[in-house]
C-alpha cells in the first residue's frame, strides 16, 4: 500500500465517520499529527491503528488477490510445536508419525515423537505439494491426532479390511472346504502381535492358529 493509498483510505474512514484528524486519533490511540502526516503523504501509518480506524467508522481491511477476491488470514486455530509456537507460514505440516519424522527433524530416539511437525526444505515440501496439492492453510488440531491414537486408528482400520477381505472370500465360496465346526480360539495377545505389516502372526500361548490362507 502506497502512501497515497493511505491518505485516500483515511480521509474516507474519516468522512464515513464523521470526524476531525483529532478526533479519530483519539479514538485510536495515536497522534494527531501522525494521522495528518498519513492523509498528506509525507508518512505512512501502522497497520493496526489502520485497522482500529476502519472499525471506528463500521468498516474493515482485507486482503483481496489480482481478481478481486477476499483472501482470508491463515487461521490463528491451526496446530502449533510443542513449545506453543506457530509454524512458519510458507511451509506445511503435516503429523509427525507420516513419513521419515525424526531422521530429518532433528528428533532422536530417547525424543518424544511430536504430533504435528513440518518439513523446513522447500524442495521437500514443494515434492509433496506436487504429489498432494498445496494445501489452503496449516492442519487445524482434531481428536485422535496423537501418534498413540493414530497407530490404534491404523491397527482398527487393519482389521475392518482383513474382515471384509475374509467376508468378500466367504461369499466368494473360497472357503467351501473348512470344516463349518471351526471356531476361533484367538486370545487377545494376537492382536497385539499382529500389526498388519506381514503375514498373520498369533500369540506364543493361542491354541488356535486360524488365519485362513
Amino acid at each position: 500500500m502506497t502512501d497515497a493509498d493511505h491518505s485516500g483510505i483515511l480521509r474516507r474512514i474519516r468522512r464515513t465517520a464523521d470526524l476531525s484528524q483529532r478526533e479519530l486519533a483519539v479514538r485510536i490511540g495515536i497522534s494527531k499529527s501522525a494521522v495528518a502526516a498519513a492523509e498528506s503523504g509525507r508518512s505512512g501509518i501502522d497497520a493496526r491503528a489502520l485497522v482500529r480506524a476502519a472499525e471506528v467508522a463500521g468498516l474493515r481491511l482485507a486482503l483481496v488477490d489480482a481478481d478481486g477476491r477476499e483472501v482470508a488470514g491463515m487461521d490463528g486455530d491451526a496446530v502449533r510445536d510443542q513449545a506453543g509456537r506457530r509454524y512458519p507460514a510458507h511451509l506445511d505440516t503435516r503429523y509427525g508419525d507420516e513419513e521419515w519424522w525424526y531422521t530429518h527433524q532433528g528428533h532422536g530416539h530417547d525424543r518424544e515423537q511430536p504430533w504435528y511437525t513440518l518439513d523446513r526444505s522447500r524442495w521437500i515440501r514443494d515434492r509433496v505439494r506436487a504429489r498432494d496439492g498445496v494445501p489452503e492453510d496449516h492442519q487445524v488440531p482434531r481428536p485422535g491426532d496423537s501418534p498413540g491414537q493414530r497407530a490404534e486408528a491404523r491397527r482398527a482400520a487393519h482389521w475392518r479390511a482383513v474382515a471384509a477381505e475374509r467376508q468378500r472370500r466367504f461369499l466368494a465360496g473360497e472357503f467351501a472346504h473348512v470344516d463349518d465346526g471351526l471356531t476361533c480360539a484367538c486370545p487377545p495377545g494376537c492382536d497385539e502381535v499382529d500389526d498388519g505389516s506381514g503375514p498373520p502372526r498369533h500369540a506364543v500361548d493361542c491354541p488356535c492358529g486360524c488365519d485362513l490362507a
